[in-house]
């Protein structure tokens, strides 16, 4: 396999994360050559210093590196295997999932890629599109030694938090499985505590206030909580992704044997804020199904 540093990079995915994400590679001089479906993210990446390809595959031709920036697993399969982009890349080229993906997808995909004589990192991130457009995303990857080493510059250009946390493909997915538990289950709770405040008529806002400061403050009610509040908030992760997330996170419990109420439950929240037609909203809007589970009696009203 060549050992030569990467230069060349294709980046498919560009949207609310992607997009930053390959200025930032732009920025750090590397060669970029993006696809997007809208034709207006590949018109944004040239404008930054990229390249724009007419397709996966044709964006893939004889790159280094491959950054997949997509919205699951069957994306990136489709994007590797069914467009093409896989077998036109340069011999020995990395390709780098950064889906949030279940652990099993990661390892299945890995081993097609390499069989080709090509590296793999399954890296996940964890951050947001703030993270994404700061360079300050954390990584979690899994893949052999030789291969995360490869791949380091790249993922140093993406994030100041780059972990190695394993040396198989899955082990990245596994940890940032781990993460969005803890993330879900974070704002749904958040969202509890402040619609029984509300319920009773605490003011919300002073509430966030006092938690923030308190032993039960967490990142995501002091980040979630204040967007709680706006009756639209800007989007800086859905509630759609955590309805994926967390379906993702209880798919690994029942792989595993491993009981996860709490996941089960902040699940069902979020999947009840999309099914009242909440799913394109900020995830801090799970708060909307509390709101609607809790709202004045009829005869209340």
């Amino acid at each position: 396999m060549s050992a030569q540093p990467i230069s060349s990079i294709a980046f498919v995915g560009l949207g609310a994360m992607g997009a930053p994400m390959a200025e930032n590679l732009v920025r750090k001089q590397f060669r970029v050559t993006g696809f997007d479906m809208r034709e207006a993210a590949r018109e944004a990446l040239v404008a930054a210093g990229g390249h724009a390809g007419a397709s996966a595959k044709d964006a893939a031709e004889g790159a280094e590196a491959l950054v997949l920036m997509v919205v699951n697993a069957a994306q990136a399969r489709s994007v590797l295997f069914e467009a093409g982009a896989l077998g036109v890349l340069a011999p020995g080229a990395t390709v780098i999932l950064m889906v949030t993906c279940p652990p099993g997808e990661a390892e299945a995909i890995a081993a097609e890629v390499t069989k080709t004589g090509r590296h793999f990192i399954d890296a996940p991130v964890s951050g947001g599109v703030n993270g994404a457009r700061n360079a300050t995303l954390t990584i979690m990857v899994g893949a052999p030694g030789d291969s995360f080493a490869r791949a380091k510059p790249v993922l140093d250009a993406l994030g100041d938090k780059v972990f190695h946390v394993g040396e198989r493909a899955g082990q990245g997915a596994t940890v940032k499985t781990v993460n969005q538990l803890l993330c879900g289950v974070h704002i749904a709770v958040a969202a509890e505590a402040l619609s029984l405040a509300e319920k009773a008529g605490i003011d919300g806002r002073l509430l966030f206030e006092i938690m923030g400061g308190s032993a039960a403050s967490s990142w995501m009610l002091r980040d979630r909580g204040p967007r709680m509040h706006e009756p639209d908030p800007v989007v800086a992760s859905a509630v759609d992704i955590f309805v994926k997330d967390l379906g993702i996170v209880l798919d690994a419990g029942r792989a595993a044997r491993t009981a996860l109420p709490l996941a089960a439950a902040a699940h069902q929240m979020f999947l009840s804020a999309s099914g009242l037609g909440h799913g394109g909203r900020d995830d801090s809007q799970v708060v909307r199904a509390y709101r609607a589970l809790n709202a004045k009696p009829a005869n209340d009203a």
